[in-house]
């Protein structure tokens, strides 16, 4: 690593920075649930549903969280599919799962506390430097640099680098940088006025330079090129998938779901029967031919629902046709369980089949399908 991309450190007021970055802090930072205390636990969970997700977003899903789960053990304790049903709609649901299994090992190896040791957080599963350095700051008062994306942002900009930040290797320049001009005194507020700094003053595009508090330490506002920083490269653009979906009734009014493997995409969640078709043409015939196929199920799919639906993860897009249909009673349906509509409230659906059924139900009532 060359001293290069932070040629501009030396010429920071360490001091002076980091007073008016936390006096800002102080007195403009939002009334969040998961700052009402310094709960390891509670700062884990919340940076945990933080990431690739909205503040907004997150803050019913965590104040339902925590009052089903209040505690690391009553975490630990719990069934998967009751941990799954509380994550649902939050996606990316390997963060909740490896959450779980990190918990655990807190609980069995470090009785129930969350280490507040570097080496030893960061061997927890789903803890990357990230996330330990936001619990360690923020709970134990430890002054570790916690450098997502926000906070190359602001750093980019500070210090006038123009690495990119999409290269997993510029980020030991970024926490070198924190760690650089963190207080000692106070590195929880120093941290989280970072994260506050990107997500509400030093945005992505239209930074609002006039309101910011370390605007007289910025070297991209000085040198005005604040909107051309920080420097990232573009992700490939997503793959798209063909789908189509089968909500198939037996002559009960049952409904037939089944449950993804354990590993993979939306593990261990449970969905309507789908599968890959071809981009045109025979998309019923296809999905009829994979429901025998796969399932042993023979179907009467009725009605296409108009809409289609989409599950755009970040490496691939499913846009999914889907149909409605009934079958024969049987006793087995294979891998697919018969259960009722109401029913299906206890179980765990991604947002794309969530939306699925809200349609077909919504259908249903105004007669256009019928089971």
């Amino acid at each position: 690593m060359t001293d290069e991309p932070l040629k501009n450190l030396h010429s920071i007021d360490r001091e002076a920075f980091q007073e008016d970055l936390i006096s800002w802090f102080t007195n403009e930072q939002r009334d969040l649930p998961w700052r009402k205390d310094q709960d390891p636990y509670k700062v884990w969970v919340s940076e945990i549903m933080l990431q690739q997700t909205r503040v907004d977003t997150v803050i019913p899903y965590f104040n339902r969280f925590i009052a089903k789960f209040p505690t690391l053990d009553a975490l630990a304790s719990a069934d998967e599919e009751e941990i799954l049903k509380a994550w649902e709609g939050l996606g990316y649901y390997s963060r909740v799962r490896n959450l779980q299994a990190a918990v655990r090992e807190v609980r069995d190896s470090y009785g129930g506390i969350v280490p507040d040791d570097p080496k030893e957080i960061a061997t927890l599963k789903g803890v990357g430097p990230y996330t330990a350095g936001a619990i360690l700051s923020i709970a134990y008062g430890k002054p570790e640099p916690a450098v997502d994306g926000n906070v190359m942002r602001v750093f980019s900009r500070i210090l006038s680098i123009w690495l990119d930040i999409a290269k997993p290797s510029s980020r030991k320049v970024f926490e070198e940088a924190v760690r650089a001009l963190i207080s000692e005194e106070n590195p929880s507020y120093f941290n989280q006025a970072l994260m506050e700094l990107g997500a509400l003053i030093c945005t992505p595009t239209s930074p609002s330079c006039l309101l910011c508090p370390v605007r007289e330490h910025c070297h991209a506002f000085e040198e005005g090129v604040q909107s051309e920083l920080p420097i990232k490269s573009k992700k490939k653009s997503a793959r798209k998938l063909n789908m189509a979906a089968a909500v198939l009734f037996n002559t009960d009014g049952k409904v037939l779901i089944h449950k993804r493997p354990g590993t993979g995409l939306l593990a261990n969640l449970w969905e309507f029967p789908n599968f890959e078709v071809g981009s045109t043409g025979r998309i019923r015939e296809q999905l009829h031919e994979s429901l025998i196929e796969v399932y042993g199920v023979e179907s009467a799919l009725k009605r296409e629902i108009a809409s289609t639906f989409q599950h755009i993860f970040s490496h691939i897009i499913w846009d999914i046709d889907v149909f409605v249909g009934v079958v024969e009673d049987h006793e087995s349906y294979g891998d697919l369980i018969a259960v009722t509509p109401e029913e299906l409230e206890k179980y765990a659906f991604p947002v794309s089949h969530q939306k699925i059924w809200k349609e077909v139900s919504l259908q249903l009532e105004k007669g256009q399908v019928r089971p």
